[in-house]
């Protein structure tokens, strides 16, 4: 029997002291020797676990085998076949505590490098791949409308439009991509990548309209009236969060929806090349410990601060960060303010922040999300020096939509009431899923749920009697 291979590729990257002055990609993506390379350690296992922890359900292991025997196009084939975005997700999806987690050599400390040989193989049907109309079935006749082309949107609307349906997305925004595009900075997910992704989807024959905010615009009603047979939302969670303590309406707070929105999708950083500025001091705290928390303080950075802090209450095991983006931030100088928690924002007396008032945390029991529970340790009060604070503690669904349909069903915490295995909302001919369903969370889980919503809808269509 041949040895195990340890030995995982590891992923080229712009140096530290480079890339904080710009907003390129971080990640520089494996060569194809070494891709092949980590695609060989692959142990072909014939009960693959890392499949169980995928959201889509990718077929990773054939994948793999074909990258590793050279035949990107087969690779490309399969991957695509479960995966729409595979591109994208390569990038962004916490596979260490998803596919890779489950993987045999995880046990070793080494698992496959899953989520980087999923980006080279989505890369490279980017640049050498073919869209093919061929893999559209024969026309239903049916009209699905899709409301918000973040993750969960796009999946559903590619899986319909392959099963022959006539598919429109409507989105809020000037640009396609949800939280995709406004949310992930170009350093992590370059926009001509997400455009592309986008482009592949459209090639189904899914059109997308803009600007359109449905709810507003125009209601779930009236969409149902004007043809089409079904709709899914896919709103995401765009409404942020606070956490409500002294002084967050002070001039400087951010949101880290508005800052990275101002940031992603208006430019600011290349003002006044785009007419939208942002204004940061020299000190930034971020408050929370996630992928947004790490993408804003790494923001932060590039616009020249002296200083940016992450205040996070638990401690480093706890961070829901990737692992990928808090190594990154380590290496390019965010300070960690771990055990610590805001109390207040200071005012400089002049509406300005001054600074930040923090008490020091030690952690107790956990709590329902199974982390230990952060217990305030008396007298440890101390203050932050800063200028600007940036609040990255989650994001809920925007109301906009429920207030406009009576008859669609929502939680008290907001999210729409929908079947975690089928999609289907309380208003008929509505589905819904991702982050409108379930609050914030990963994009492969919202792409799952795209996936499932889609399979059920192309069922209840094929019951319609005048398919």
């Amino acid at each position: 029997m041949s040895k195990v291979d340890l030995a995982r590729q590891p992923m080229p990257a712009q140096d530290p002291k480079d890339r904080i002055r710009n907003f390129e990609e971080v990640a520089l993506g494996y060569t194809l020797e070494q891709a092949k390379a980590e695609a060989s350690r692959c142990l072909q296992c014939k009960k693959p676990f890392c499949r169980d922890g995928c959201p889509v359900r990718d077929d990773i292991p054939t994948f793999i085998k074909a990258l590793r025997d050279g035949d990107m196009a087969e690779s490309s084939r399969v991957i695509k076949g479960d995966n729409n975005l595979p591109a994208i997700c390569g990038r962004v999806c916490p596979q260490e505590s998803q596919c890779e987690a489950l993987c045999v050599l995880a046990r070793k400390g080494a698992p496959i490098a899953i989520g980087r040989l999923e980006r080279y193989v989505g890369d490279w049907e980017l640049r050498y791949g073919e869209h093919k109309e061929g893999l559209r079935a024969r026309p239903s006749g049916k009209r699905v409308a899709i409301v918000g082309s973040g993750p969960a949107g796009v999946t559903c609307a590619a899986d319909l439009a392959r099963c022959g349906h006539e598919v429109t997305i409507f989105e809020a925004l000037h640009s396609p991509g949800g939280v995709l595009y406004y949310g992930i900075p170009n350093f992590r997910l370059p926009k001509d990548i997400m455009r592309a992704e986008i482009e592949g989807v459209k090639a189904l024959g899914v059109e997308v309209s803009l600007d359109t905010v449905v709810g507003k615009t125009v209601d779930l009603d009236e969409l149902l009236g004007d043809g089409y047979s079904a709709v899914f939302l896919g709103t995401g969670a765009g409404l942020p969060n606070f956490q409500r303590i002294p002084g967050e309406n002070l001039n400087g707070v951010y949101s880290a929806n508005e800052f990275l929105t101002r940031t992603n999708l208006m430019k600011a950083y290349r003002f006044p090349e785009y007419d939208t500025p942002i204004k940061v001091g020299r000190r930034v705290a971020v408050i929370g410990a996630g992928n947004v928390a790490m993408d804003s303080v790494r923001c932060a950075l590039r616009y020249g601060v002296d200083e940016g802090r992450i205040v996070y209450r638990r401690s480093e095991e706890e961070m829901p960060a990737r692992r990928e983006e808090v190594e990154h931030a380590v290496e390019e100088g965010v300070i960690f303010e771990l055990l610590t928690a805001p109390t207040r924002i200071l005012d400089s007396g002049q509406g300005w922040v001054a600074g930040m008032e923090c008490q020091r945390m030690a952690l107790g029991e956990p709590d329902a999300s199974g982390r230990r529970r952060p217990v305030p340790v008396a007298g440890s009060e101390f203050v932050i020096e800063c200028e600007t604070v940036i609040v990255a503690i989650g994001t809920s669904p925007n109301p906009l939509l429920p207030r406009a349909t009576p008859d669609l069903g929502v939680s008290k915490h907001g999210t729409v009431i929908a079947d975690a295995h089928t999609g289907r909302t309380t208003k008929d001919g509505v589905w819904a899923g991702g982050d409108a369903v379930t609050g914030a969370a990963t994009v492969i889980e919202a792409m799952g749920a795209g996936k499932r919503a889609a399979a059920d809808i192309d069922d209840y269509l094929g019951g319609l009697t005048d398919r």
